[in-house]
Formats: structure tokens, C-alpha cells, sequence
């Protein structure tokens, strides 16, 4: 057991770390969101920097004796500069929640005016949701996709700026597996003199290794989350221009947090190296190959796919048009009990008033635990018939137990 030192601590603790040490190892997990650190990310997050309290910024700090730990910072910075040719980065954000609200209290004034993508489209709770903090200090108008193609109807967007004046649009989605045209948006951002914040959580990988348009440099303000697709550890980070870097750091710390989570910074660190690496573009490249593949696979199996396909690591089910009983919740669940880890998700003008009619899918952490094209035609297939034996549970516990097969034998995770 890889957990003897928690268990003897705690047998509650280190069992349910086993437990979910073996789910993890023995299901499909497909949450979009997630990803598989490597070994030395979990390493470094497990160090000894977790005592220190770190307050404030590199040779700026509350507290002496901090020379290492700035250290470990400025590296985790100097790296994230040179992969997405930053001209200021701040890796501090808890998450890229918070490194969202830095820029908030960066540039705006509590009532300003935020023009995002509406939650049921793909855009995130962050961006001025009413169940979020930012939908009660901003005034939030939502933009919308093509009802068609499912793609960001821009023109739509532009009507709607010149309309509300914003003073801040937001890019950059939970749920869109298509390109993004950043430009086109900062000329809109340009003509409505509003800021323009590029949210990359689930692109920051793609972006860094050449793989994905990039918003750096041509929107105001970026942020990401640093453990979906860019592989580090836990938290959030913030790119701007010099000209914001002031504003934002000060949002940041002291505004919104206290002490850095150094250990978490190493583990970006550490994650930030690896992804400067031909390695890490390789393994970029198959995560974008597998989607691609899984998408058409799925298609082939009589299921429809949002926006016909994918140019990320996610693919959206559509289940708009599905039978009854197949809602998000229902397949949701049933795709549980069949050992694949997948969230619903709400999809534009959807049919259940009370539920959710799209599957998100991601490839991120089956890609890095060794899965390749040639598996998607498998694992399409265990997607599918559980969608089919949603209510079936005997099936369900079939397609589990092979699952389980498939995973001891497929799964090679990196180290």
C-alpha cells in the first residue's frame, strides 16, 4: 500500500486515499477538468514548503528567511513567462477562481458592467454567474453561440457590446471544443473601450506547446487554472502586460489572499519544466489526437457531438434529441456505475427545464495514463452502451468489470 505512513496516522484518511488511488487507477476518468500530475509534481506538493507562510512576492516578502522559497517562485514565473511569452506572470491565485476575481479588483468598480459568455452556453460560473460573488459586484450581460453550428456567433457578440458598452468581455469557456478567435474579440473589446480578459483554463496546455491559438499578448488580461490541460500543480496564474502587473499583483495579495501556497507553486514549478519539453508537445499532441478520434467514434456509434467535432481535448454528447430518461443526470450516473468519470453539462436552448443535456468528455488523463488512438475505438464503445443501458444495472456492472480489465492491461501512466 503506497499509503502506509497515512494509515498508520489515520486508518479513515489513508483508506479512502487507497480507495481513491484504486478509482482512480481502475476507471475511465474523463472529467475535462482534471488531469494526471506527474510524479514529481506530487512530489514537490508534498515537500516541506507546505510550513511556510509566504507572505507577499519574490525580495518582497513579510517574512525573513525566504531566500528559497523566492527561489522556487521566481522560477515557476520565469518558466511561465518563456511557454505562454508573457511579459508579466503571477502564479500566486489559490485557483483560477481567484486569479479571475484578481482581475476584477484589478480594473473594475463594484456595478461595472461585464459582458460574458451565459453559463448554459459553456461559459463559467466565474464570469459574473449569479451564483458567484462577481454576479453580485459586476452587472453581467451574457452573449450567446450560433443555435446552428454551436460555434461563437461574433457578430452576435459585437451587436450586443456596442449595445451594453461593457467594461470588460470575457473569452475563454468551461464547455466549447472550438477555436477561438481572440482577435476578433479584442477588436470588439477595442471598439467598446472595455477590457478584454482571455479565461485559458482548459487551453493553457495546447497553448503552450504551439498546439492552440494564443490570446497572450492580444487580450488585456489571462488567466488559467494550472492542473487541467498544463499537467502542474494546484492553483491558478495571471499573464498581463507590464503596464497591469501593479494593479494585479496588488489584487492578488494583500486584497484578496494571504499567504502563497509554496508547496503549490513548486508543484507549478515543476510542471511548468516538464511542459517546456518535446515530451510534453508529444503528449499534447495524442490528448488532441485521442478526442478527435473518440469524437468520430462516438459518431459512428449513433451519437451526436456538439459542434460536429472537437479542435481540443474535449468532446460534448449531445443528448438534446436523446429519448427520454437520457438526460445529462441520467447518463451522468449510469456512465458511473460503468466506470467512466464524465460530467453533464448544460448545452444552448435546452429541452429539460430542470436538467442538463450534455456530457462533457475530456482526454487529458487517459492520454497520460498511456491510452492511445488505437484504444478510443474501446472506449467509445464502453461510452455508448452505457448510454444505451442507462437504467440497466446488471450492464452496467458488466461494462465495469471490463473496464477494469481494459485499465490493468491499457493503462501506462508517466511517471
Amino acid at each position: 500500500m503506497p499509503y502506509d505512513l497515512l494509515t498508520s496516522t489515520d486508518n479513515a484518511i489513508g483508506d479512502a486515499i487507497e480507495r481513491e488511488h484504486q478509482l482512480q487507477r481502475r476507471n475511465l476518468m474523463m472529467i475535462a477538468s482534471e488531469n494526471e500530475a506527474s510524479d514529481a509534481v506530487k512530489r514537490a506538493q508534498g515537500t516541506m514548503l507546505t510550513n511556510r507562510n509566504a507572505l507577499g512576492y519574490p525580495d518582497s516578502r513579510l517574512y525573513p528567511g525566504s531566500q528559497h522559497i523566492d527561489e522556487i517562485e521566481s522560477l515557476a514565473i520565469a518558466y511561465a513567462e518563456e511557454l505562454w511569452s508573457a511579459e508579466h506572470v503571477n502564479v500566486q491565485p489559490h485557483s483560477g477562481s481567484l486569479a479571475n476575481l484578481a482581475v476584477y479588483l484589478a480594473v473594475l468598480n463594484p456595478g461595472d458592467k461585464i459582458l460574458a459568455l451565459d453559463p448554459q452556453d459553456g461559459g463559467h460560473i466565474t464570469h459574473g454567474s449569479d451564483h458567484h460573488v462577481s454576479g453580485e459586484l459586476y452587472d453581467t450581460e451574457f452573449y450567446h453561440l450560433d443555435p446552428e453550428s454551436g460555434a461563437i456567433d461574433y457578430r452576435s457578440l459585437e451587436e450586443r457590446a456596442d449595445r451594453i458598452d461593457p467594461d470588460l468581455i470575457i473569452s475563454g469557456y468551461s464547455t466549447y471544443p472550438r477555436e477561438i478567435d481572440w482577435q476578433r474579440i479584442q477588436a470588439i473589446a477595442n471598439r467598446t473601450n472595455a477590457y478584454h480578459l482571455a479565461d485559458i483554463a482548459h487551453l493553457s496546455g495546447l497553448i503552450a506547446a504551439g498546439r492552440f491559438p494564443s490570446p497572450v499578448g492580444i487580450a488585456d488580461f489571462c488567466t488559467s487554472s494550472t492542473y487541467k490541460t498544463i499537467r502542474a500543480g494546484r492553483g491558478g496564474m495571471i499573464l498581463c502586460d507590464h503596464a497591469y502587473a501593479e494593479a494585479v499583483d496588488n489584487a492578488l495579495f494583500p486584497m484578496l489572499q494571504g499567504g502563497a501556497t509554496m508547496s503549490n507553486i513548486a508543484g507549478k514549478a515543476i510542471g511548468f519544466a516538464e511542459a517546456r519539453t518535446d515530451a510534453f508537445k508529444t503528449y499534447i499532441d495524442q490528448v488532441i489526437a485521442n478526442a478527435r478520434t473518440l469524437s468520430e467514434a462516438l459518431v459512428e456509434r449513433g451519437l451526436e457531438i456538439f459542434t460536429g467535432g472537437t479542435d481540443t481535448h474535449i468532446v460534448l454528447i449531445d443528448l438534446r434529441h436523446a429519448d427520454e430518461g437520457r438526460s445529462g443526470r441520467d447518463v451522468e450516473h449510469a456512465l458511473e456505475k460503468a466506470g467512466i468519470i464524465a460530467n453533464r453539462v448544460s448545452l444552448p436552448h435546452t429541452q429539460h427545464a430542470t436538467n442538463t443535456d450534455g456530457i462533457r468528455l475530456g482526454t487529458t488523463s487517459i492520454t497520460a495514463n498511456g491510452l492511445e488512438t488505437r484504444h478510443m475505438e474501446h472506449v467509445a464503445d464502453f461510452i455508448a452502451r452505457a448510454i444505451e443501458n442507462v437504467t440497466n444495472d446488471s450492464a452496467l456492472e458488466t461494462i465495469s468489470q471490463e473496464i477494469t480489465e481494459f485499465t490493468e492491461t491499457a493503462y501506462h501512466p508517466s511517471p
